[in-house]
């Protein structure tokens, strides 16, 4: 990476280039991002102002304070290559305008809300019925029903009436909340004289996205004049917080080709990967079957290595965040697809030694071998947490003194942490 005495400190579109999403809910995070970034070398392009609206309702920040630590952490650094600024989780006008004012370039709309999660598990019947609901903001479904596409390089796609149906259930609303979002997003670049990346994310949802799932949402958006530079679909397996890939990496292998051959014929877009912390068995599947073409999104990842600081600096104020968040993970985790339970996890009771309560708690997020084992990780009740600790009046400001008081640990562990990820990517 370039480093002379000019810094690049504005955000860009980063167009089709590949690039990874360090999420920093402490606005301390972003010198050791660079660090791991520098590293790791590739072609990878950093996107160092991430957050959610969620994010900053629970951690009390605002999109300028996001977007000004990310900034001061880059001129530091002399930091000359293109970065990118991601609006995260937007789901209405007004948090497009708070984003867009702040300088965001990068806005990935969660149209979750307008999701029917059910829908996979209807009988035609029911699907019926619940079309009939929709129908009349649809316009598509004969566009598709009876039809048979083939990707190039890629899979052959049968689309019968009764599956479009489904999907216009279970999309047909978050489709149209998408295209009026991405028309204000644009409108709102255009009066700013910024650029504007869009991107979707469907991810958060019970079930995959089909295939003809993917095609129906990424053409609607084509046809309708919303050009997206990423598309996030919720992918096969289990991708919980925290942790590492959770299914069969075979089947996930040829799933990710098929849906990257989609967004190469649709678009091109790149296909993103969100709750991607941590997921270091699926990162080479993924970045071969996008020929490159990716976007990885992490954020929780970058708090458990801050809380790893406060694990070896201070080692009886991490056993008390510990304690405070076992009690606060069942009412915490309720926004989250996770599968540890605190009965699961050993108890502080059960652990004297300091360097044991890291591992248990911070080390756990890899399942060797794939697929066997799985033992619960204590990473994930730490990882719901994080807004409880962060606005706590106690635990906040004293995990904010301890990164402060130990700079050089904090970018240290987290370079060695996203030099694994960003290797693995870079294949």
């Amino acid at each position: 990476m370039a480093l002379i005495s000019a810094a690049n400190s504005r955000p860009v579109a980063l167009g089709l280039a590949p690039s990874f999403g360090f999420g920093d809910r402490l606005g301390l995070a972003t010198p050791g991002h660079i660090a791991a970034l520098r590293k790791a070398g590739g072609e990878i392009r950093g996107i160092f102002a991430q957050q959610s609206i969620r994010e900053m309702a629970r951690t009390r920040r605002t999109a300028p304070q996001v977007m000004q630590a990310a900034v001061v952490a880059i001129e530091d650094a002399k930091l000359t290559d293109p970065w990118g600024a991601d609006a995260d989780h937007l789901k209405t006008h007004e948090d497009v305008t708070v984003t867009a004012d702040a300088g965001f370039v990068f806005f990935t709309i969660d149209p979750s809300g307008h999701v029917d999660q059910k829908a996979d598990n209807y009988d035609e019947a029911t699907v019926l019925q619940k079309f009939e609901g929709v129908k009349e903001v649809l316009d598509w479904v004969d566009t598709y029903s009876g039809r048979t596409v083939q990707i190039q390089n890629g899979p052959k796609i049968e689309f019968d009436r009764l599956s479009v149906q489904r999907a216009a259930v279970k999309y047909g609303r978050a489709i149209e909340q998408t295209v009026e979002l991405a028309e204000f997003i644009q409108a709102a670049a255009k009066e700013r004289r910024q650029p504007a990346e869009i991107e979707l994310s469907v991810d958060e949802t019970d079930q995959p996205t089909s295939l003809a799932e993917h095609y129906i949402i990424a053409d609607q958006l084509r046809r309708r004049n919303v050009r997206v530079v990423s598309l996030a679909p919720r992918f096969i397996g289990e991708l919980e917080k925290g942790v590492d890939y959770k299914g069969d990496l075979t089947a996930l292998g040829k799933s990710l080709n098929d849906h990257a051959a989609i967004a190469r014929e649709l678009g091109p877009y790149k296909l993103s990967l969100h709750s991607g912390s941590d997921k270091l068995s699926m990162y080479g599947l993924l970045a071969k079957a996008t020929k490159g073409q990716f976007h990885v999104k992490t954020a929780g990842t970058s708090y458990l290595e801050a809380l790893r600081v406060v694990a070896r600096c201070a080692p009886e104020e991490f056993r008390r965040i510990v304690e405070f968040s076992r009690g606060r993970y069942d009412i915490d985790k309720a926004t989250y697809h996770v599968s540890a339970t605190v009965s699961g996890v050993p108890g502080l009771d059960q652990i004297k030694n300091p360097d044991q309560l890291e591992s248990v708690y911070l080390e756990k997020w890899c399942d060797v071998p794939a697929g066997k084992g799985f033992t619960e990780p204590g990473r994930q009740i730490l990882h719901c947490t994080f807004g409880s600790v962060l606005t706590h009046e106690e635990f906040g400001p004293l995990v904010h003194q301890i990164l402060r008081e130990n700079p050089g640990v904090y970018s240290e562990v987290l370079e060695e942490h996203f030099v694994r990820h960003l290797q693995a990517l870079n294949g």
